[in-house]
């Protein structure tokens, strides 16, 4: 096995165990102490705080946000991004809903001179920028999501996968994907607890028994279109069982789309039928708050310890084939 097979072997693994325990306990933690605040079940109530006349360099500004002439801090919610994003794409201001997603996603993060107003400033100034979030959207209406992500990978300079998820997370919420699950964010949070969990499948698989496949799919950016589409397979079928299972049924990314279950599985009845079944995480940002640990990481060594080249599996020893393959795709 190269690199690849055995990334994908790995992936395969986490499709079958899902999540572990100590996440579903983590969630449900979460969830009982966070339920009245999404009474109606969605994310949407989720707001975040950001001061306004740190962006009064940005325009177009959306008018769901507090003018920039205002001092002191204000507040914007999830539903408001989506209502804001909504507006924007009737009236194709591509640029107004990257502003709101944008300023939602950052809060009050940043520096003036580094990351936040200066980094969108430079984004919103690159060539082709309409263009290139026009021709997402059209790509997650005709294709879906994967293919919505690839048109922006590594398109637009400063813009990457952590903010451009979040566009499209909330693009999502009007555009309905052609094929396959809503886009969710992914940002450098989420790749690491996602690291955590392919860095303990894959030792206990022993398809990566030194952590390097899970660091190299998981780094901390520029993910891969195809990581993306995995990214977005694994939280799908993750959440499914605790729909199924009656647990956490509303829990947020929902959408207003019948719940459809992986692998062809047949809808389970009650709430889980009601909504979509990306329920674990709001937007996919949860999982850095909630507090649970695996196995850590062992640091990826460039050189290749005794043994390592032979990969075990279940029953067996097999030892890695070394043939050759097109570049990966991560």
């Amino acid at each position: 096995m190269n690199r690849q097979d055995r990334a994908d072997a790995v992936d395969r693994e986490m499709a079958v165990s899902l999540l572990p325990d100590a996440a579903v306990q983590a969630l449900g933690r979460w969830w009982s102490e966070n339920a009245s605040a999404h009474a109606d079940g969605t994310p949407g109530a989720h707001t975040v705080r950001y001061a306004p006349s740190r962006w009064v360099q940005i325009t177009p500004w959306p008018s769901a946000l507090a003018l920039t002439s205002c001092g002191g801090d204000a507040g914007v919610s999830r539903a408001e991004v989506a209502s804001a994003v909504a507006d924007a794409l009737r009236r194709e201001a591509f640029r107004e809903a990257l502003v709101a997603t944008y300023v939602w996603g950052k809060g009050k993060r940043g520096t003036p001179g580094g990351s936040g107003p200066a980094a969108l400033r430079k984004i919103l100034a690159a060539e082709g920028l309409d263009a290139a979030l026009g021709s997402a959207v059209s790509a997650l209406r005709e294709h879906g999501s994967r293919q919505a992500y690839a048109v922006l990978h590594r398109r637009v300079p400063g813009l990457g996968p952590s903010f451009f998820t979040k566009f499209l997370y909330f693009v999502g919420k009007t555009v309905s994907s052609a094929t396959g699950p809503q886009p969710l964010v992914l940002d450098r949070v989420l790749a690491k607890r996602l690291r955590q969990m392919a860095t303990a499948v894959g030792r206990a698989s022993g398809y990566d028994l030194d952590g390097c496949v899970a660091t190299w799919v998981w780094a901390d950016g520029n993910w891969s279109p195809h990581r993306y589409e995995v990214y977005l397979s694994f939280m799908h079928a993750a959440a499914w069982p605790l729909a199924t299972a009656g647990r956490h049924a509303h829990h947020p990314t929902c959408s207003n789309t019948p719940c459809s279950p992986p692998h062809g599985r047949p809808p389970a009845d009650g709430t889980a039928r009601e909504k979509r079944c990306a329920l674990l995480f709001p937007g996919g940002v949860w999982v850095g708050t909630a507090r649970w640990r695996l196995h850590r990481s062992s640091r990826c060594r460039t050189r290749r310890r005794p043994g390592a080249g032979a990969v075990r599996t279940p029953g067996r020893r097999q030892q890695a084939a070394g043939r050759s393959r097109p570049p990966s795709p991560q």
